[in-house]
């Protein structure tokens, strides 16, 4: 593939050592940068007919030959990272038992790594690992996943996998995932993760060893290496541990080498990073190794975004798609359902410190069972005549929220909230959360992001119902908090407009 697009003869390279990296590849020393221009102008079609007809002639123990030279010559290098990852993990296990360690396993070479050390350093090949399956994986990943829990009989292998949404259906409600609206991870990645973690260990915390490092990204470098709650943890009830934090690509790689550890075949194809297969972070060269290696997921991808760019009413639907900006796309313009995340209210003229939100359906069970984070909901309390419902401050059992069915013109449905017995902050807060658990009424798309914000386990969301337990609500309001979940519900970040009315 690679001599097709720099114009070389086939099978060239067959002998010479090739790394890849982002858009370039390193034949014997040598880079080779491939544009985007050459990517999009190389065909296809014909790399599949030329890899098909030259693949038995491709030599492979070239590869073992470059390897073993490369291991020889970092060993040093290897046993000073291992050593070190070793310790880490040892001290970081120490602050809990083994029945309350975690593995997180992707199917990629970070994790892989991490598994691989943690199983080692602990002496221990019975640690839970859990691997999210996001339903958008590479059919590479799927098949050593299978693998590694063959290799691995003795660990507790679990699959996190979300059963109850469609990634192609939620995205036609809400938009494709882009760069800075990736809301694919919550709902099919950390979301069933919570869920596997929840049934497992109820509200116990716990220690989970994931394969971050801070080359990643710029938010990554940003973390911990132990992470003890906080915004950046995705998942409360656990503390994340990192062991290979300050590696390089290159320790990776002298780490499986040297070890022979299996790894995702993915990488021998030429992919650099092994997540979900259609990301918008994936790069040009990988989106171009896709249609290679899965050329009918990508044809009905591509078909996705033209229609999804038609549909929201870009001018030149495939220039739009091809181009790459479908992945710079920003806020829900376009969409129907970004009507549902605007909070729309008014301001009672009858009462203080009282609003009118309008809803996009009556008030019911569902919604009164929203306020339990702010304290105890009382129906018997209310007012009959006024279906109206207190909700009790948790430490001095004094109203603190009234809530009340409403009827306003220009709503189909509405709700009075009126905040009492606090202070004039307290009315602004109460006030402004409140408007965050309106808006998960009106626009809740199930995300799991709330399941997984909740250290107690109190919140879960099946089908079309956001339930919360008030026998587990410890009141923490993480749910509420802007900290924690911009604008209350992650779908404000999804589908805000530019210009809101």
């Amino acid at each position: 593939m690679l001599f097709e697009i720099i114009k070389k003869v086939p099978l060239e390279f067959s002998k010479s050592s090739v790394w890849a990296s982002n858009s370039r590849y390193y034949v014997d020393g040598k880079s080779y940068n491939l544009s985007t221009k050459e990517l999009k102008d190389a065909d296809a079609k014909k790399i599949i007919s030329e890899l098909k007809k030259y693949s038995a002639q491709n030599e492979k123990n070239n590869f073992e030959l470059y390897a073993e030279r490369f291991c020889k010559a970092n060993r040093t290098r290897l046993n000073e990272i291992t050593d070190e990852a070793n310790a880490f993990i040892k001290e970081v296990a120490s602050k809990t038992d083994n029945e309350h360690l975690v593995l997180s396993f992707s199917g990629g070479k970070d994790s892989t790594v991490t598994a691989d050390l943690v199983t080692k350093a602990l002496s221990n090949p019975s640690l839970v690992h859990i691997f999210g399956d996001t339903t958008l994986e590479f059919p590479f990943t799927t098949e050593y996943a299978f693998r590694f829990r063959k290799e691995h009989p003795r660990a507790i292998f679990m699959t996190a996998k979300n059963e109850e949404q469609n990634f192609l259906e939620v995205a036609k409600q809400i938009g494709p995932p882009a760069r800075m609206m990736r809301w694919c991870c919550s709902m099919f990645k950390t979301g069933p993760i919570t869920r596997i973690l929840n049934n497992l260990f109820g509200e116990e915390h716990i220690i989970t060893f994931y394969g971050i490092r801070k080359v990643e990204s710029t938010a990554r470098s940003k973390y911990n290496r132990v992470q003890e709650g906080g915004e950046n943890v995705k998942i409360q009830k656990q503390t994340v541990a990192s062991p290979i934090f300050e590696w390089k690509d290159a320790d990776i790689w002298l780490y499986l080498l040297s070890n022979k550890v299996d790894f995702n075949d993915a990488y021998k194809l030429g992919y650099d990073r092994v997540g979900c297969w259609c990301c918008p972070n994936n790069n040009e060269r990988a989106q171009f190794l896709s249609k290679i290696y899965m050329s009918e997921q990508s044809k009905v991808w591509r078909n996705f975004l033209i229609d999804f760019a038609k549909n929201i009413g870009k001018p030149d639907p495939e220039e739009y798609v091809d181009s790459g900006n479908w992945k710079k796309r920003q806020g829900g313009n376009g969409l129907a359902a970004s009507e549902d995340v605007k909070i729309k209210f008014t301001n009672c003229t009858a009462e203080d410190n009282a609003k009118i939100y309008r809803l996009n359906k009556p008030v019911d069970e569902k919604f009164l069972n929203l306020f339990i984070p702010f304290g105890t909901v009382s129906t018997e309390l209310g007012q009959k005549l006024l279906n109206e419902t207190l909700v009790l401050d948790i430490s001095s059992n004094v109203p603190i929220l009234s809530i009340q069915p409403f009827s306003h013109d220009g709503y189909s449905f509405a709700v009075k909230i009126k905040t009492m017995n606090v202070d004039k902050k307290g009315h602004e807060t109460l006030q402004r959360q409140s408007g965050y658990q309106v808006r998960k009424f009106n626009s809740c798309r199930q995300c799991l992001k709330c399941e997984s914000l909740c250290s107690s386990g109190a919140i879960s969301i099946l089908g079309n119902k956001y339930f919360i337990d008030k026998e587990k609500c410890v009141h923490c309001k993480k749910c509420v908090s802007q900290s924690f979940l911009t604008g209350g519900c992650m779908m404000d970040k999804y589908l805000k407009t530019k210009v809101e009315n």
